[in-house]
């Protein structure tokens, strides 16, 4: 088997996977998809930038901007009070420091990018079981 083939296959399970984790999963569980998405993303932009590679890293800095956008999108800044607010702040910041880790190169924006949505994530999933056990009830909060 080609290398190629291998990853045209991998590449294949991945999307299976992460389709069939979004039809199944409820809106906490999808938080940490895009959460872990956009980590995933910022980690590989780290070694394409001490690696020179300049379009790739672009295109996967993006993508992150995309997805903590979406991130912020999601809050319910009506109901959500001054944590709500809180949250679109930082992703906000998130936002506007990708876009100078990806103009400049700059490892240091980049890795107190990964630092805070890492924060924010092992918080969500944190939280993750007693949002769970009232899922019936109500529906997860908003990140």
């Amino acid at each position: 088997m080609t290398t190629y083939a291998r990853t045209a296959k991998l590449a294949t399970y991945r999307s299976v996977l992460t389709h069939g984790a979004v039809a199944a999963g409820d809106s906490h569980a999808l938080v940490l998809m895009l959460m872990d998405g956009a980590l995933e993303r910022m980690s590989i932009a780290r070694g394409c930038i001490e690696r020179g590679e300049t379009v790739r890293k672009a295109k996967l800095l993006h993508s992150c901007v995309r997805l903590v956008t979406e991130l912020r999108g999601s809050l319910n800044l009506k109901d959500g009070g001054e944590l709500a607010g809180n949250l679109s702040n930082l992703y906000d910041y998130i936002v506007r420091r990708l876009l100078m880790a990806n103009a400049g190169n700059d490892q240091r924006c980049l890795a107190e990018s990964l630092s805070l949505l890492g924060e924010i994530r092992s918080a969500w999933a944190a939280i993750g079981p007693s949002v769970r056990q009232a899922a019936p009830a109500s529906p997860a909060p908003s990140p």
